[in-house]
């Protein structure tokens, strides 16, 4: 349990372990005049999950108590539990509620039925204890920018599903012209991207490649030992980016399904950003060191409550892992699909330009994720997210 209280404490204040050691977390009166500041628990950690109270003004339980000689700050609101709680995902414990794809939504959590996504609160709350102990806050900026990309399907119409598909539809003149150059496909946007995604330089590209064995929600597959994925593996590859593991969307499986490049197994994203407690421990178990799935599917927004990374914590079984959970920004077809936001282009703009400014306030990660497949004539995509680059190139 210290360990996971010293860790919270710290990441508070952006990896200052030694001022952390002056934050005080106890409601005995007599270890108070110790600390610079204390937080009062309210007893929750490590017993049982209960909702943070969401609607208490956080002004009004943040009061200084004066000690003889020194004033220590007394904070009664539970930022440590409050912390714990966002950061392990502990409310998927005691809320059951899925969707048809066993998903967490926004829809379900107490963030999203109180409107509280556009907010990194716990980023706030590292503001308040920065300044309370005396540190100066981070300098406005991006720690790091991650520009990712899910490859669910190399092509369209380059494999027997598709091409069938096609021509079924009448679309048999795009399929014929996808078989004589894959550049002629709508979702072989890969040159694209990397041309766009090469205009910030200090950004790390992400690209998250299946390794899943095709069926159902899986499909389309593609043969990573066909011509046209070892073409594009070394497209990427001599475009220096980083190759990621997307896992199935029936979960993480065994180690013996996958690829055996160990390093594509170390990044991690859920397809259909579908992540289970059960599949974080998987994920543990397998040596992944970080993962790239947390945001909420159906709504954009802050689903850790942070813009920062943090390690996991198991909440049910109150571990602190070593998997670092990178908060997932903003996801194109969250902006767009018809059954999520379904906003325009100029509202989605408008909510993502909200979202990357909170993130540089409080010099967090940026994390965006658009699919090579959606950037086509008949969406918004392309423009939108050439767009975006422009705007945080104005704001480095």
């Amino acid at each position: 349990m210290d360990e996971i209280i010293n860790y919270i404490k710290t990441w508070l204040l952006y990896g200052n372990a030694d001022e952390a050691q002056h934050i005080g977390y106890t409601d005995d009166e007599r270890e108070w005049p110790k600390y610079k500041a204390v937080i009062v628990p309210n007893g929750h950690l490590g017993k049982d999950i209960v909702l943070p109270d969401l609607d208490a003004p956080f002004a009004e339980q943040w009061s200084p108590d004066v000690a003889p000689e020194q004033v220590t700050y007394v904070i009664r609101t539970d930022l440590i539990y409050n912390t714990f709680f966002f950061i392990s995902r502990a409310e998927e414990v005691i809320n059951d509620k899925r969707d048809e794809h066993g998903r967490f939504l926004a829809a379900y959590s107490i963030l999203g039925k109180r409107n509280r996504l556009m907010m990194p609160m716990l980023d706030e709350y590292a503001r308040l204890m920065m300044k309370t102990v005396g540190l100066p806050l981070p300098p406005s900026g991006f720690a790091h920018i991650y520009l990712t990309h899910d490859i669910d399907t190399i092509a369209h119409y380059r494999h027997l599903r598709g091409a069938l598909g096609g021509i079924w539809r009448g679309e048999w003149r795009q399929v014929l012209r996808s078989w004589r150059d894959i550049h002629n496909d709508p979702a072989y946007t890969f040159p694209w991207l990397i041309e766009q995604d090469n205009r910030l330089p200090l950004a790390e590209k992400i690209y998250f490649v299946k390794h899943s064995f095709g069926k159902g929600y899986d499909y389309p597959q593609y043969n990573h030992k066909g011509y046209d994925a070892r073409q594009l593996r070394r497209f990427l590859e001599w475009n220096k980016v980083t190759i990621g593991w997307h896992s199935s969307y029936y979960g993480v499986g065994s180690i013996e399904q996958r690829s055996k490049r160990r390093d594509e197994l170390s990044i991690h994203r859920s397809h259909y950003l579908n992540c289970t407690i059960e599949n974080m421990r998987k994920l543990v178990a397998l040596g992944v060191t970080d993962d790239f799935t947390m945001g909420f599917p159906d709504k954009a927004g802050f689903r850790l409550q942070t813009t920062r990374a943090v390690l996991w914590i198991d909440p049910e079984r109150m571990q602190l892992t070593e998997l670092v959970l990178h908060p997932l920004t903003v996801m194109d077809c969250t902006l767009s699909n018809n059954n999520y936001m379904h906003l325009d282009q100029e509202e989605a703009f408008y909510l993502c330009q909200q979202l990357i400014d909170k993130t540089r306030m409080h010099n967090g990660d940026l994390c965006l994720l658009w699919h090579n497949s959606i950037l086509r004539p008949d969406t918004y995509h392309r423009q939108l997210y050439a767009s975006l680059l422009d705007y945080i190139l104005t704001q480095r």
